[in-house]
């Protein structure tokens, strides 16, 4: 977003040792700790970060096993670029990666927010999460079900708190989270096809039916054009190059989509909001690839539809077109710095939206990004 202050320490990890010295370092010194990838799910206050910040510099990717039997069983270190990542599954035929194409960051911060995109959640190739925990001073691994996936959600971003509580007495822990994660490892099975299309705009793009499938190589594609499109990439693929477009000066979309128990969505949602069913982890069928069964007692609705129809335009700022933060002029679910924006400028905007979606809707916003000495 090109916001924020300066950090009081940074220093850079490129072995494991490093990066585990380093936190355990500032922690013992009571040091507060700001570990970063790619900095892009990030929105800094303009005062800095009064600590140390880390940067997981490492990169690598080891694949333990790829055969017909077992799928491609791999391990990649959280500094890792993600879309690098995706971009080798797509080539090697390992499924279930594709439709989460040119999300930036690092592979680390994937598995914290179980991050997301048109219909896809890397909830569904992880296996498990090798993490440094902060309280004990030990390595500890976590398989996928004691990793607690959901929507936007784990247990590692529940081990991420400001204040301590009775089930975690080390803490606070933040910004970062307890469970410092080190690698991550991921099961695909093989294929050309990729997992089932699970997103409408996706699948139309593709020319084929929601539930289907398509070639890997072509989803990778349309969801990177879908991206750019959007604003939502951070090179210069597809469009200008990424420092003339401001529209790419964002954390991506700043709010989640909300849950809504299905029993309040009439009261709620108008007939016409968009209403899309959460799927859980367990598949709809045992055997093949299949989407997740549907939880009937929520619904997910469109936190931009919401902006919009709660008087949020594209390009919507709160000065009007000199404003130095806007929505995104290509979605609405992005906040942009519009070139000499300062954070304050960035929350202002996001607590002008989200009251008034609340006021609309009476539905909360949460935000996506992890604000850093900021509060809505």
């Amino acid at each position: 977003m090109r916001v924020g202050g300066p950090a009081a320490e940074y220093a850079e990890a490129t072995t494991e040792q490093e990066f585990i010295e380093a936190v355990r370092t500032a922690d013992a010194a009571g040091t507060p700790v700001l570990i970063i990838g790619g900095g892009s799910n990030l929105v800094v206050s303009d005062a800095g970060f009064p600590g140390l910040v880390v940067r997981d510099a490492r990169t690598g990717v080891v694949n333990k096993s790829v055969d017909a039997c077992g799928g491609a069983n791999i391990t990649a270190v959280a500094g890792q670029d993600w879309d690098e990542l995706v971009s080798t599954s797509v080539d090697n035929q390992w499924v279930g990666m594709e439709s989460l194409s040119g999300i930036p960051g690092t592979v680390g911060a994937t598995p914290v927010q179980n991050v997301g995109a048109y219909g896809q959640e890397v909830s569904g190739v992880i296996s498990s999460v090798r993490t440094w925990d902060r309280a004990v001073n030990q390595l500890r691994t976590f398989s996928r079900a004691e990793l607690k996936f959901a929507y936007r959600n784990s247990m590692l971003k529940d081990s991420m708190r400001a204040e301590a509580s009775a089930e975690d007495p080390h803490g606070p822990w933040y910004p970062s989270p307890r469970f410092v994660v080190l690698d991550v490892s991921f099961q695909m099975r093989l294929g050309r096809l990729s997992a089932p299309i699970g997103y409408a705009e996706l699948a139309r793009t593709l020319g084929v039916e929601a539930g289907r499938r398509a070639p890997s190589k072509a989803v990778r594609e349309a969801v990177l054009h879908l991206r750019a499109g959007k604003g939502m990439l951070q090179d210069g693929r597809f469009g200008s190059e990424p420092g003339a477009d401001h529209n790419r000066w964002s954390a991506g979309s700043f709010f989640t989509n909300p849950i809504i128990p299905t029993a309040d969505a009439a009261r709620v949602l108008p007939d016409d909001a968009p209403r899309y069913p959460v799927r859980t982890e367990v598949p709809e069928r045992e055997h093949n690839p299949s989407l997740g069964r549907v939880d009937p007692d929520v619904i997910k609705t469109s936190a931009a539809w919401l902006i919009e129809r709660s008087g949020f335009a594209k390009g919507f700022g709160i000065a009007g077109a000199e404003s130095p933060a806007t929505l995104s002029t290509k979605h609405t679910l992005a906040l942009t710095n519009r070139g000499n924006a300062r954070a304050s400028d960035i929350v202002d905007l996001a607590v002008t939206i989200r009251d008034g979606v609340r006021d609309a809707f009476s539905v909360v916003l949460e935000p996506e990004p992890i604000l850093v000495g900021l509060h809505l």
